[in-house]
């Protein structure tokens, strides 16, 4: 995590990452270890950028198993 802040509201403190908000918390002292256990997890566990990325979901049409316009299938599978 290389860009956070810990702010007061109120009696509250919040911890944002990159100017977002991402934890509301009583202690700032708690705020600060929490950071800083996160920032220690994702060293320990980077990122695979050798991973593909998963591919957004397709509204393509797949060919197979597309019925005829006045086609109605049967629920029961006769035909």
């Amino acid at each position: 995590m290389k860009n956070y802040s810990i702010i007061r509201i109120g009696n509250e403190y919040v911890v944002q990452a990159d100017d977002q908000s991402v934890l509301k918390i009583a202690s700032r002292r708690k705020a600060a270890r929490l950071v800083t256990d996160a920032a220690e997890l994702l060293e320990s566990h980077p990122s695979h950028p050798s991973q593909p990325a998963q591919a957004e979901p397709s509204i393509a049409c797949d060919p197979v198993g597309i019925l005829d316009p006045g086609e109605i299938p049967d629920p029961g599978g006769h035909t």
